[in-house]
């Protein structure tokens, strides 16, 4: 039991492996650029530059999605990512609770994260539902059919 103290001892030092192994998990897998991996349209960040040639002009390999898909894709993923950070706050809460041992203080500590977390989540609900409607509303008064599909 006392290891578990002395590695709790070390907050700064797990905080930062558990940020670099999350960073190493996310992160997307990049193969090494090949001319056949690059004709096959693998890349992933979509940086390289096509030539010109059958059918293309030249430029930038990028999307030919609607840029307000593009904004809701990246807003519904931020908003994701968010929605798990509060998720873990409210069970880093309920740990310090259930880890409180009767101390008073140490629940009262613990009340106030699983509270944080939860106005975190209501936070995050609410920004959804805002920008939901918001884009709902630019794709009805822009007159563009299957305005609710972006959302």
């Amino acid at each position: 039991m006392k290891w578990i103290y002395k590695l709790i001892s070390h907050k700064t030092i797990l905080s930062i492996i558990a940020i670099f192994a999350m960073g190493m998990f996310l992160s997307p897998i990049v193969k090494a650029d090949t001319e056949a991996d690059t004709e096959a349209g693998s890349d992933p960040f979509g940086i390289d530059i096509i030539e010109s040639g059958e059918g293309t002009d030249g430029g930038i390999a990028l999307g030919d999605q609607d840029l307000r898909v593009t904004i809701t894709n990246i807003i519904n993923v931020a908003l994701s990512l968010l929605g798990i950070v509060a998720v873990v706050v409210i069970l880093i809460g309920g740990f310090k609770w259930m880890t409180a041992g009767g101390n008073d203080e140490q629940v009262t500590v613990a009340r106030k994260w699983i509270f944080s977390g939860i106005i975190g989540l209501a936070i995050i609900l609410s920004a959804w539902a805002i920008a939901r409607f918001a884009l709902t509303s630019l794709g009805t008064a822009t007159n563009t059919t299957g305005a609710g599909d972006y959302a």
